[in-house]
């Protein structure tokens, strides 16, 4: 098969001087019990590339305590694993870290929430209960993830009314103890106006974790990007045009949430869909449900981001960026994948900057590509912190492209053009030195090259299958470079 391949992006080194966005990261603590490839325990977190990591989850009890899920994994009682315990010990390699416990999350439900927040005795136990949960297994604060106040199983008529209550509650208790209150929220306007009292909550949480994905889903009947940035020419009714992040951000800062409180959301996993002809996959083809499981996560309709790029690069998948909505996509057969990539959210840290949001959330850590099979180790979160400007330098996509004539290549899949992203200076293998200013291809390695500032080195790497192209600073396929 032949694939063309018609512009190529420039990487340029940029200082910064601007203070750290919020990186937040959620930590699915169940991604332990994966096997192979795709277990992630906590000794694999990179604590320095996040400045919040959260802890995911435990739930409520009915007499308002916190519930332990997972005690054998969680704790270290009786022979436990103890992996909160080497959670919140991240912060001994990072001590500007600050690790939180998240309370809720999907499977917990709404029911026992509406009940415990509807109860001011109920209420206030629970913020006492979760504070002391806090100060004895050393976080630094609660993640409150109840999906959905007035929706599900909870109580329409009072939910959105007790959320606020006991968010005070909370606010009260935990501010005591000097720890910190957040939430996650669901992000679109049909479902955020039935769930919250946008300014009220505001007041009590130190910053807000919009859920701006699962906007689309294999739950419809066609194909949808789960996080698309932009409307698309298939979002015709006024409910269409709001599923999707930049429309999202918009409506939270307009319904009265303070800019500096909210991070954007970021998924690092892509709805499935299987589609009713393979003919057929564009965004808007007809579905028939969701897609096939991984291999890693074995969930029908979700594909980590670890999951995809490995698929990629191995098997027949088509790679497709859609312009309107400004994310990628791909298929092979009738398997069809929404996802981000480095490029897409590097676009989302843009609309982050441009509306001076706190920063982003990731979900979750445990989906990037953690063992780095294709790339550098982390190659989303590295290029969300590139995006966000948390670091010495960034890796960024400039304004000036260059566009060279179409390039056939001979592949069996084809991985997106991405930017090559920064690694550590400590990291390079080759003992290349710097004299003068510029960029520099490793003589060892032409998959590696250097941006030199006066004697400073700064280290990058280029995609899969490219080099470094030192005649137009630009990484491209390894069969168009002279090395």
């Amino acid at each position: 098969m032949t694939v063309l391949i018609g512009l190529w992006l420039i990487a340029l080194v940029v200082p910064l001087t601007q203070a750290e966005k919020n990186v937040v990261c959620y930590y699915g603590s169940w991604s332990s019990y994966r096997h192979g490839n795709g277990q992630f325990v906590v000794d694999r977190i990179d604590p320095l590339l996040c400045t919040h990591l959260i802890y995911s989850f435990v739930g409520v009890n009915a007499n308002g305590t916190v519930r332990v899920l997972d005690p054998w994994l969680d704790l270290e009682d009786n022979w436990g694993l103890a992996t909160m315990k080497k959670f919140t010990s991240l912060k001994k390699i990072n001590t500007n870290l600050k690790t939180l416990v998240a309370v809720g999350g999907w499977n917990v439900g709404s029911e026992t929430f509406s009940d415990v927040a509807q109860n001011a005795v109920l209420r206030a136990r629970f913020a006492q209960d979760a504070a002391e949960f806090c100060v004895r297994h050393e976080f630094d604060g609660l993640d409150v993830d109840w999906e959905y106040p007035a929706q599900r199983d909870g109580d329409p008529m009072v939910d959105r009314d007790n959320f606020v209550h006991l968010l005070s509650d909370l606010r009260q208790e935990l501010s005591k103890r000097g720890l910190l209150l957040t939430a996650a929220v669901a992000a679109a306007e049909t479902s955020a106006s039935i769930s919250y009292n946008i300014p009220e909550i505001s007041k009590y949480l130190d910053f807000i974790n919009l859920m701006t994905y699962d906007l689309h889903g294999p739950w419809e009947a066609t194909t949808g990007h789960h996080a698309a940035l932009h409307a698309g020419p298939n979002d015709v009714t006024v409910a269409q045009q709001q599923l999707n992040v930049e429309s999202c951000v918009m409506f939270w800062l307009a319904a009265g949430a303070p800019a500096e409180k909210l991070n954007l959301g970021v998924a690092f996993y892509g709805r499935t869909f299987t589609l009713r002809s393979a003919s057929e996959n564009h965004i808007g083809a007809l579905s028939s449900g969701p897609g096939q499981g991984g291999l890693y996560s074995q969930e029908l309709g979700f594909l980590g981001y670890n999951e995809i790029c490995e698929k990629l690069l191995t098997d027949r998948w088509y790679f497709k960026w859609d312009e309107d909505q400004q994310v990628p996509y791909a298929f092979s057969g009738n398997q069809w994948v929404g996802f981000d990539n480095a490029e897409s959210l590097t676009l989302k840290c843009d609309l982050v900057n441009l509306h001076g949001l706190a920063g982003a959330m990731v979900w979750s850590i445990e989906t990037d590509d953690f063992n780095g099979r294709c790339g550098d180790k982390f190659g989303l979160l590295g290029a969300l912190r590139a995006g966000l400007k948390n670091g010495d330098t960034i890796t960024s996509v400039s304004a000036t492209t260059l566009t060279k004539e179409p390039t056939t290549v001979s592949a069996g899949t084809m991985t997106t053009t991405e930017t090559s992203t920064a690694v550590s200076s400590t990291a390079a293998s080759s003992e290349f030195n710097c004299s003068v200013t510029g960029f520099f291809r490793d003589p060892m390695d032409s998959a590696k090259f250097y941006y030199c500032d006066d004697l400073t080195r700064h280290d990058f790497h280029c995609p899969f299958g490219t080099y470094f192209d030192i005649t137009i600073l630009a990484c491209d396929w390894a069969s168009n470079v002279q090395c």
